[in-house]
């Protein structure tokens, strides 16, 4: 991801503290948050020191444990929830300086929100449940039920438009209320576990609904959730949390490969690597070899393991990685699957 752009997201030395006793503590330390001494006072600590950014088009997975502070961090920064402290900038500017007007306006025409909860009207159908946030707006019914008839067909969901939320699934109803939150056109997208309410078909059918949409329409998000595999299968990048803190913030495959904490490596020691890991996590340069050296079979660099490594194990000579261009920008061996498949044991009987 390029830092050569302004963030669309940026938070700076974030705090939220939860307690009666906690500007007095603060007060106390003439403005200093110590967290220490606001545990102490039975004050508890929701987000602590976060500072990250977020690109155009990037999806950023907040992930943790129940009382991690993940739904709080997606909450402060959309301000549903006040800050204790630090800064949140939104394409440049400061959401904590903004007045109530502003910051209406910045929810109607920039975010779009999804929650566990799909809180659709049980008295409107599909096609009004969708429209109604348009019309709030300002649209023309006319306009805003056409808008509203296009995010139908985005979802998947043509024929059913006249249905009221009892009539459908709960993976329907979870794609209307995806759809309403797209039919504003926001920039930035916040999903509070939107998937967790279902059962784990549909939560697999939702997740690859999700990323159908990402792949055609590159909002930019913040998704919470406390599943890490849902976690691996969605992200750009990983923000793991534990007792308010960014433990790490990373690429799925460097927080597999390079876990910065003993935290994160247990939460990483039973994921199946070869069904994360794309190619060009593990490829190595292609140093002296030439294209006699290799195989006639090639891999795209972002392919995920699992998907090539038997066609890979089959052959007797290293196989060429080839980027988009195809231009071969390095070389897959079979003890590098092995390895990936079976752990250090195999590769050293290999």
């Amino acid at each position: 991801m390029s830092t050569t752009q302004q963030p669309v997201i940026k938070c700076s030395s974030l705090y939220k503290i939860f307690g009666d006793n906690t500007q007095q503590v603060i007060q106390k330390n003439d403005g200093k948050i110590d967290v220490t001494e606001l545990r102490e006072a039975g004050c508890v600590v929701g987000v602590n020191d976060a500072s990250f950014e977020v690109y155009e088009g990037e999806m950023l997975v907040v992930m943790g444990l129940s009382g991690s502070g993940k739904s709080t961090l997606l909450r402060c920064i959309s301000r549903l929830t006040d800050t204790t402290a630090g800064e949140i900038f939104i394409n440049g500017d400061n959401i904590l300086e903004m007045s109530a007007k502003e910051l209406i306006e910045l929810r109607r025409n920039k975010m779009g929100m999804v929650f566990q909860s799909f809180a659709l009207l049980p008295h409107k159908t599909v096609l009004e449940n969708i429209s109604f946030p348009l019309q709030i707006k300002g649209h023309s019914t006319k306009d805003a039920m056409q808008r509203a008839m296009d995010m139908i067909k985005l979802v998947d969901l043509t024929g059913r438009e006249n249905y009221y939320p009892r009539q459908l699934s709960g993976g329907q109803q979870q794609r209307v209320g995806i759809a309403r939150s797209l039919a504003v056109e926001p920039d930035i997208w916040f999903l509070d576990e939107p998937f967790s309410a279902l059962d784990p078909l549909i939560r697999k059918e939702m997740q690859d609904e999700f990323l159908r949409l990402q792949a055609a329409l590159h909002k930019t998000i913040l998704f919470v959730t406390h599943d890490f595999d849902e976690a691996l299968r969605l992200a750009d990048r990983i923000a793991i949390m534990k007792d308010g803190v960014i433990e790490q913030i990373d690429t799925p495959a460097n927080i597999v490969l390079n876990p910065a904490t003993e935290y994160v490596r247990k939460f990483t020691a039973d994921v199946p690597r070869e069904k994360v890991l794309k190619i060009e996590s593990v490829m190595e340069e292609i140093g002296n070899l030439t294209e006699a050296d290799l195989s006639d079979f090639q891999v795209p660099c972002d392919a995920i393991i699992e998907t090539v490594a038997e066609k890979v194990l089959s052959e007797s000579k290293p196989v060429a990685v080839v980027d988009q261009q195809n231009n071969i920008v390095g070389v897959l061996n079979c003890h590098t699957v092995i390895h990936m498949l079976f752990g250090e044991n195999q590769v050293a009987n290999a």
